[in-house]
């Protein structure tokens, strides 16, 4: 398996209509989806997800430092053309996706820190950010990738399931920081291509 190779490699940008509802009437306005690294997005990604996950399950300090500490460390060792990072821009970064690729070889490619902001959530970004990083592990040759999530965040499941994945471990588990239904989705690229054959 190879990976992808890119001359003069420089951020990729992805343009989105959106709203981003900041006051009583929504404000249209257009979401960039750009490719790597961009300065304050390591404290961002963490905000986005500590503040979210507290109030939707009860996630701590914890939680938040492993997001910041994992995400520095995933810029620090990040390779081009083998992993990916993608941020959606509006008033703030107002979404992240991640594809970690430093052992697609042994264990497949890790998708990681998929959010999007309250504020565009429902918009598309998250269904494009999806389909960028995906759109990557296929370039790339990866057979097969994964990610963990945990039981209850419905919509997110079902963005997962129409993108190929499927659930292949559940149970408990506590590695964000509290106890929680862990689950493992995967993709594999055989099954990704009888999908779009629609067998």
């Amino acid at each position: 398996m190879g990976c992808c190779r890119f001359s003069g490699r420089r951020p990729k940008f992805f343009e989105v209509l959106g709203t981003l509802s900041l006051a009583s009437h929504p404000i249209p306005v257009t979401i960039t989806i750009s490719e790597g690294y961009t300065p304050g997005c390591i404290g961002r990604i963490a905000q986005l997800h500590g503040t979210y996950y507290a109030t939707a399950s009860g996630f701590g300090v914890e939680f938040e430092a492993k997001v910041a500490r994992e995400v520095a460390e995933f810029c620090l060792s990040y390779k081009s053309g083998r992993d990916g990072l993608w941020l959606a821009h509006g008033q703030d970064i107002e979404g992240s996706i991640i594809l970690d690729g430093s052992r697609a070889e042994t264990e497949g490619a890790h998708l990681r820190w998929f959010i999007t902001s309250n504020a565009a959530r429902g918009q598309g970004v998250g269904r494009q950010l999806l389909a960028s990083a995906l759109a990557f592990a296929d370039t790339c040759g990866y057979r097969s990738v994964h990610l963990w999530t945990f039981a209850g965040l419905e919509a997110a499941k079902h963005l997962y399931e129409a993108h190929g994945f499927r659930l292949v471990q559940d149970g408990p588990g506590s590695q964000w920081g509290k106890v929680v239904r862990e689950q493992r989705y995967e993709r594999s690229l055989s099954a990704q291509d009888t999908l779009f054959n629609g067998f």
